[in-house]
């Protein structure tokens, strides 16, 4: 779990039977899902309009995709705000980075209050979401009023697509944090196509931006994956989502296939649980502490992560952990390096965990990123954030230049 929110598990149900439990239970207005909400096999696709290249995972039919959000409110279409077709003036792309904001209190407030600012001063164009977007259970619908307070009301003025990505609490079972139900996920892809904002066409996927309108290769390219079956804290019950099923499986398949066709100047893996880690949590392989079994120590994330991912990739971008952290490349990453950006909703406890050599890190504070990426060279500044003032301080800088000789 992402820290300490437990809440005492019961004997296990299917979800049908532990949403009908908990009807007479007080639920601060969210809304119970309709008849016809994803199961446990739902994968829910579907693409965005949008000014980039895009490839998604796999798709609904479109009968799954209407039973996806049956009983929800009549909606007027909304327009997404477009991904960026070209660079800023200054040649590059910027785009803020966040992660665990989704708490709807006054840290997160705080923290989109600065980005705000910082996102207009710096012409950012892009914004990435982490996972752990909806604490602690992720929402009951894709129609929760749970997006509207912790997602699009802190994020008022920050006025860009935002790529989003699944972490642990967005797929809670029984337990908050566990990520032992991915099938919850469905409901965020489903809230994608209500939201100008929220940027999700399926739970797993890719966007590539141009290095010029009408240019072939892209200067950037992001792929976002679920992380969450192959690094809950409990056994998946539903094979489909078991760490080595069907969809972990195929998700693996379309990321090499994708890492491998991208003729991308720099390309960016966004996942919610980290590869490498100084904060409580860890690395992977050993989460939490733990080394044995298939879950909980998230050993078959990190052979994801080292078998198609490091060497191939320039960064790893990744939440779960409170804290900011920009570490060092390993001979084991072959020239990747990780990032850590998961204090936009928390903070850590103030101390090291780990000895990754790092450029940077804090393990305090409220915080962003933004990353900048240019045809010559990629930037990463990191912001803290003083949540009494809502105010954003330049904490450190990092720039480096495009690798040679990736595969």
């Amino acid at each position: 779990m992402c820290d300490d929110e437990y809440m005492p598990p019961r004997a296990d149900l299917t979800e049908p039977q532990w949403l009908d439990l908990d009807a007479g239970v007080p639920t601060t207005g969210r809304t119970s899902p309709a008849p016809g909400t994803p199961t446990r096999r739902t994968v829910l696709g579907g693409a965005l309009a949008g000014a980039a290249a895009l490839t998604v995972g796999p798709q609904l039919t479109a009968g799954r995709a209407a039973a996806a959000t049956a009983g929800a409110p009549a909606a007027t279409p909304v327009v997404p705000f477009p991904l960026p077709d070209r660079p800023g003036p200054g040649g590059e792309y910027a785009v803020l980075v966040t992660g665990d904001a989704g708490t709807g209190e006054a840290g997160q407030y705080a923290v989109a209050a600065a980005a705000r600012e910082v996102c207009r001063a710096e012409g950012v164009g892009l914004a990435v979401g982490l996972g752990d977007n909806i604490y602690e259970n992720g929402p009951e619908s894709a129609h929760d009023d749970e997006f509207a307070t912790k997602f699009e009301q802190p994020n008022t003025g920050i006025d860009v697509p935002w790529l989003m990505v699944l972490g642990n609490h967005d797929c809670s079972g029984l337990i908050p944090g566990s990520g032992g139900d991915p099938s919850r996920g469905d409901r965020e892809v489903a809230y994608a196509t209500t939201s100008r904002r929220w940027y999700m066409p399926a739970r797993y996927y890719s966007v590539a931006l141009p290095a010029s309108p009408g240019s072939a290769a892209p200067l950037v390219e992001f792929f976002a994956l679920d992380t969450n079956p192959v690094a809950s804290t409990v056994a998946q019950l539903d094979p489909y989502f078991s760490w080595n099923g069907p969809y972990m499986r195929e998700q693996r398949r379309w990321l090499d296939a994708a890492l491998t066709a991208s003729r991308a100047t720099w390309k960016i893996v966004l996942g919610h649980h980290p590869y490498l880690n100084n904060g409580k949590h860890g690395n992977a392989g050993s989460f939490d502490g733990f080394v044995i079994g298939d879950y909980t120590s998230g050993v078959h994330l990190k052979e994801l992560y080292e078998e198609v991912v490091c060497g191939r990739a320039d960064l790893i971008l990744s939440g779960h952990d409170h804290t900011m952290q920009i570490l060092e490349p390993t001979a084991r990453s072959r020239g990747t390096r990780q990032i850590v950006c998961g204090a936009a909703g928390k903070t850590g406890d103030g101390k090291a965990h780990g000895s990754t050599p790092a450029r940077w890190q804090d393990f305090s504070h409220h915080g962003f990123m933004v990353l900048k990426a240019g045809a010559d060279r990629l930037t990463v500044d990191a912001w803290t954030v003083d949540v009494a003032t809502s105010t954003a301080r330049p904490a450190h800088r990092f720039s480096t230049a495009p690798a040679a000789g990736r595969r």
